[in-house]
């Protein structure tokens, strides 16, 4: 167990009403102390606040809130010193230097959580949580955060893992006393159904986790179509603000321009492109270039079409680049008369201009990803993409499982496989990481976290 005290500031730097500077460690009380004038908190009792002055020697530095947390009744399990500041760059930092003078050493990122994970306080799952819940950006994502912080993905995780705790059970149990199980009998009318039974349950739950993924996460979503059909229009009109320069003049937009949106409870990451064309302008074409980059790594496209006039040659380029892809065909400009005389799957029309059928566009791309279906009170969504990942993993090692007992082969090779499941799933709840990838983790926590 780490006995340094570490010490951070845990609000964002900048102006504010308040600033907090917090401690964990064995000593955090004591190196408080040392700067505290006021109570004694050596004496004080746990979860208690009392104000004072920060000194730096006879210096005062400010007027603050000191509140004492006693292990193990904390978030690391650690003594837990927290000072209430008055916000402020240079204030905070003063503080924190005073601090690390006086024996505390700098916490490093997400340091906090990790110690509340490495002392037991709370399993990977949910410290993961926390993060999420801090980068939370809806309503359904924050729910989503909330549950795993609840230890909900736990429970399920661990569900699994003691299902195929069972099964693997049985295998040792014909291992080590092979006369009281036919192998081939145990093979196809125990071991077969538990795995088929598991695979089907990973199976539910990576096909909701698409649904998760999107909550939490958001779509990238790219606005396309040849120049001047309106697309910086659709961008301010779906941000309800003028991001974008719209102007009658062919290659306006020569970058792409990005913009966040929140669509019944889905956050639409925006790109507006450049209108793709052939061009001889070097930076236009450098444009073009990051949008058809763009229509790539997009998973919904809004491909504009200008009602005022025919299907051209680069518009139906466009249709088969993205026939693939997730898409909807905004018809725009319909105030002005109408030349485009085409039916196409998931389309609306709309007028950019003049903001209308942008609640039609909404509400289409709501039913196309969510199909109304979602509800977040369901306690089986994943959205973490490291747990999906893994997941997809666990799936593969149950298959390759069936197909060895399917095969006929030793029984202690389809073991193999469902231990390998067993620990995958071990790794998602922190029971079985490394030490790499718990720094990789942690490392992606803001300071004071």
């Amino acid at each position: 167990m780490n006995t340094e005290t570490i010490a951070a500031i845990s609000t964002a730097l900048g102006q504010g009403a308040i600033s907090i500077v917090r401690l964990s460690g064995a000593d955090s009380i004591s190196i408080v102390g040392r700067v505290f004038k006021g109570k004694n908190l050596e004496k004080v009792a746990s979860h208690t606040v009392h104000y004072g002055h920060i000194f730096n020697g006879k210096e005062n530095i400010d007027e603050v809130l000191v509140t004492v947390f006693r292990a193990p009744k904390t978030f690391t399990t650690e003594d837990v010193v927290e000072i209430n500041c008055h916000g402020g760059v240079f204030v905070a930092n003063k503080i924190l230097e005073l601090l690390l003078i006086n024996g505390a050493r700098p916490a490093s990122p997400g340091e906090f959580t990790e110690r509340a994970f490495l002392n037991g306080r709370i399993d990977l799952t949910q410290a993961e949580a926390v993060m999420d819940i801090i980068e939370a950006k809806s309503d359904m994502s924050l729910s989503l955060a909330n549950k795993g912080l609840d230890g909900v993905i736990y429970n399920l995780i661990t569900d699994l893992r003691n299902e195929l705790l069972n099964t693997i059970a049985h295998i040792e149990v014909n291992i080590d006393y092979p006369e009281y199980d036919d192998v081939i009998e145990l093979s196809t009318n125990i071991i077969k159904p538990d795995v088929e039974k598991l695979v089907d349950k990973i199976t539910i739950l990576l096909e909701k986790a698409q649904f998760g993924k999107i909550i939490k996460e958001g779509l990238k979503t790219a606005i396309i179509g040849r120049p001047n059909v309106g697309k910086s229009s659709l961008l301010n009109a779906l941000l309800r603000e003028e991001r974008a320069i719209v102007t009658e003049i062919q290659g306006t937009t020569r970058d792409t321009i990005e913009g966040n949106i929140n669509i019944g409870g889905i956050i639409l990451n925006l790109i507006d492109t450049a209108g793709i064309r052939d061009s001889k302008d070097i930076i236009e074409r450098i444009g073009i270039d990051k949008a058809k980059k763009a229509i790539e790594l997009a998973e919904l496209i809004l491909f504009v079409l200008d009602n005022n006039q025919k299907l051209t040659k680069e518009d139906n380029e466009l249709l088969e680049i993205t026939k693939h892809k997730k898409r909807i065909i905004i018809i725009n400009k319909t105030d002005l008369s109408k030349e485009l005389n085409h039916h196409f799957e998931h389309s609306v029309s709309v007028s950019a201009l003049n903001k209308t059928g942008i609640e039609d566009l909404e509400l289409i791309i709501r039913d196309m990803f969510l199909s109304g279906e979602v509800n977040v009170s369901d306690q089986t969504y994943i959205s973490n993409a490291r747990h999906i990942a893994k997941l997809n993993e666990v799936l593969s090692s149950l298959k390759d499982s069936l197909q060895a007992i399917s095969d006929q082969m030793p029984i202690d090779m389809a073991e193999i496989d469902l231990k390998n499941a067993w620990n995958v799933l071990g790794e998602i709840i922190g029971d079985t990481s490394s030490t790499s990838l718990l720094d990789e983790l942690f490392s992606k926590f803001c300071l004071g976290k």
